[in-house]
């Protein structure tokens, strides 16, 4: 927004021709026209916003173009949960006209995106949904766009690499899926021709910047601050068999803080420090419980309530094994574990102060749902049959068709005993013992063992029985028994597979329909484990609430200490600052090398050197630092020790205030000294001596001599 003003007294002054460059108005009208024309040009046309996401492995990428100011913003890959809770807050806060994204996605991506198209009563409007083809957002030629646009804030002067490095210092070309969101963006501008439709096609979109974008009430940090503040820190796993494995956590603030139980608390954990937020009503929400566990009254029920969590498992990833059939017998279990535990959450919860909101959220939206979901687990399937067969088997008395089938199936070797014992005596006298068998999927058959006369096929026929075929040096066969009981008992087997995995459909179709609550159970119950999580690491370590102001500009610290620090330092003073107000926004830290200027808050500024040894004192004092010990660093670190003393003659000459002479002016004299010797030596040669060899007086002589001299 901008306003258009007159100088009084005179008529309304023009710009200066070429002084308005494309990404900023002018602020005065052209002469010569009236208000109504002024306030027909000030009514600018609505924004329209057109923006680009993808979703690939928990990591969202997003940047969209604003027409109002010609401008692309850009949001570096977040972590984003699977219902993409992250893209709906950017959603509602921009409103986008388009959403473009890529062809090929995956299914959370394909879901939250049909939700969004049938959404008819969406205000203001639902946004229009554009699948570009997959390789447009291919990286390399995402990055080839990029790099190839025409910007108007890049000077026509620059060469490419310096456009290149001009654009690395504005676009996160680290963030991959950023990267690609904008290669999809340009592409989806180019085909529209957002803005010039009408214009000649040379004439491209126009861009005036790129601007990084953030979330209401979100601080943004770059990867840069992560790294030096080590919040996290990647190292290389110690043991030889996971060495391919990946990364493990080492020395970080995410290292010390991370407690949870389970593994979706890790995860939100990881994702509050990814996406801080200073929304003061969210932390003090987080704080309350946090302070809630701290005291020593509820310390046995927090440890209760981390054991609980312990069972919180994976429930996504079971609800879609049962939407695709796939689920395990292990996933029953899981599932049963965690709604127990959720129920045990819920009741720890309804016998706290329900003035804290999560506790009041566990209560209330821990519904019955999950009771009615463990009771008909817990009723239905039969957890110690099912590891035994390895498949879904359920307990008595739920079916009696099944209990019929399967009491058939367990009086089988009895009855079979009694049946072969009849076929016996029907058969030829050689043969002196049968079995009849249940086999699934084939049925009952007579097993006779092959006897020495059965050599060709034709030897194993037998009248009044089918052959069937031989396996281990037996023959089996189908009678006129083994085919009554076929057509009396059936495959029995199979049945009771066919009839039990009916019945785990229909529980599967009972446990979705309830999924919503499961979905809710994970949400809280993380919350609930690193606030949890926190506390412990708060308890163990000395932390304090801190206190926040909305009308305190600023840091007061009071004893603050570095949390890896004082893991670290053999000694550690807390010391306070204050940022803000009276106190000043920015500190200048001085002291000497190695003191912690780069860590502020390990804060070593005064010391005394004790022999070859530099001892520190750790408190922060005011002033600034009259010595350096680079020489102490630079010995610590093991560089040579003419070169520290050099190093040492040179600080004192600055000191004394002498003027410094080069190393080679000192070494003058003694190349003059090698030089008058080397001369000395040649001339001393008898160059008629045919004995000489000059080859060997360069090798031994000039040449080592060279190297001393020049």
């Amino acid at each position: 927004m901008f306003s258009v003003g007159t100088i009084p007294g005179g008529t309304p002054q023009s710009p200066e021709p070429g002084a308005a460059s494309a990404s900023f108005p002018s602020l005065a009208p052209v002469s010569g026209r009236g208000e109504a024309e002024e306030e027909e040009d000030n009514e600018q046309e609505p924004a329209e916003i057109y923006l680009c996401a993808l979703w690939t492995s928990g990591y969202l990428g997003i940047a969209y173009y604003d027409t109002s100011d010609s401008t692309i913003h850009f949001m570096p890959d977040a972590p984003d949960h699977e219902s993409l809770k992250l893209l709906q807050r950017v959603l509602d806060e921009i409103n986008p006209r388009s959403v473009v994204t890529s062809a090929k996605q995956d299914e959370n991506m394909t879901r939250f995106l049909g939700k969004l198209a049938s959404q008819e009563h969406r205000e203001p409007k639902r946004p229009e949904i554009v699948f570009l083809p997959s390789v447009d957002f291919g990286l390399e030629i995402s990055k080839q766009r990029l790099l190839a646009g025409n910007y108007s804030f890049i000077p026509d002067s620059m060469t490419t690499t310096e456009k290149i490095l001009f654009l690395s210092s504005i676009i996160p070309f680290d963030c991959l899926l950023t990267v690609r969101a904008l290669g999809g963006l340009l592409k989806f501008l180019g085909r529209r021709r957002i803005g010039v439709e009408l214009e000649d096609y040379n004439v491209s979109v126009p861009i005036l910047g790129f601007k990084k974008f953030v979330l209401t009430h979100l601080v943004s940090i770059d990867q840069d601050t992560y790294s030096v503040l080590q919040i996290f820190k990647s190292e290389s796993h110690p043991s030889v068999y996971k060495v391919a494995s990946g990364l493990k956590e080492g020395l970080s603030l995410f290292g010390i803080l991370n407690r949870c139980h389970c593994k979706w608390g890790q995860k939100l954990l990881r994702l509050w420090f990814t996406r801080p937020t200073h929304d003061l009503g969210e932390l003090n929400s987080r704080l309350d419980v946090i302070q809630f566990f701290l005291l020593p009254q509820n310390l046995d029920m927090a440890q209760m309530l981390h054991r609980l969590l312990g069972h919180i498992k994976n429930v996504p990833l079971i609800l879609k094994r049962m939407k695709l059939s796939h689920t395990k017998v292990s996933d029953w279990q899981v599932l049963y574990k965690t709604v127990y535990s959720a129920l045990g959450l819920r009741d720890a919860c309804r016998s706290l102060p329900q003035s804290i909101q999560l506790f009041q959220d566990i209560a209330q939206e821990f519904s019955d749902d999950l009771y009615h979901i463990a009771s008909l687990i817990g009723k239905v399937v039969d957890f110690e049959g099912s590891l035994a067969e390895n498949r879904f088997t359920v307990l008595p008395n739920i079916d009696p068709e099944i209990d019929e089938k399967k009491r058939r199936l367990m009086g089988l070797p009895s009855f079979l005993t009694e049946v072969a014992r009849k076929e016996l005596e029907n058969l030829d006298s050689r043969i002196p013992s049968c079995s009849v068998i249940y086999i699934p999927l084939i049925g009952f058959l007579l097993c006779i063992p092959r006897l020495p006369f059965m050599v060709e096929a034709s030897d194993f026929e037998i009248e009044g029985l089918d052959f069937m075929f031989l396996s281990e040096e037996k023959l089996h066969y189908r009678s006129a028994r083994t085919k009554e009981l076929d057509a009396l008992l059936g495959d029995l087997h199979c049945d009771i597979r066919d009839q039990e995995t009916l019945l785990m459909y229909q529980l599967q179709c009972q446990v979705l329909a309830r999924a919503a609550v499961l979905t809710r159970v994970l949400d809280l119950a993380s919350r609930l484990d690193v606030l949890l999580a926190l506390a412990s690491a708060a308890r163990d370590y000395g932390y304090s609430r801190p206190r926040y102001s909305p009308q305190l500009l600023g840091v007061r610290i009071l004893n603050g200490r570095h949390p890896l620090m004082e893991l670290c330092a053999r000694t550690f003073v807390p010391n306070s600052a204050e940022c803000g107000g009276d106190k000043g926004r920015i500190k200048v830290i001085t002291g000497p090398n190695s003191s912690g200027k780069s860590i502020y808050l390990k804060q070593t500024m005064e010391t005394c050197e004790d022999g070859d040894d530099l001892v520190f004192f750790y408190q922060v004092c005011e002033g600034i630092a009259n010595a350096s010990h680079a020489s102490y660093t630079a010995a610590q670190a093991g560089l040579p020790s003419n070169l520290i003393a050099r190093g040492k003659e040179v600080s004192d000459l600055i000191r004394s205030g002498k003027p410094i002479k080069p190393v080679k002016e000192l070494l003058k004299e003694k190349q003059m000294e090698n030089c008058q010797t080397l001369v000395d030596k040649f001339l001393k040669l008898d160059l008629e001596d045919p004995s000489l060899d000059l080859d060997i007086f360069m090798s031994q002589e000039v040449l080592p001599a060279a190297t001393g001299i020049l």
